[in-house]
């Protein structure tokens, strides 16, 4: 699964870990994230995020 970028702060949601502190588990793919979810260290919606390339 590709790791996503927030073009923000930098912080990188990887598919593998998930975001357990909201409530994300791991191994969720980041389409699969709810349409609500944000950026845990900024605060921006899932329009701000990149896929990071490898």
């Amino acid at each position: 699964m590709k790791k996503y970028e927030c073009e923000i702060c930098g912080y990188i949601y990887d598919p593998a870990k998930g975001d357990p502190d909201s409530g994300i588990a791991p191994g969720t793919p980041f389409e699969d994230l709810p349409d609500d979810w944000v950026c845990p260290v900024c605060g921006v919606d899932k329009t701000e995020f990149s896929v990071l390339e490898d």
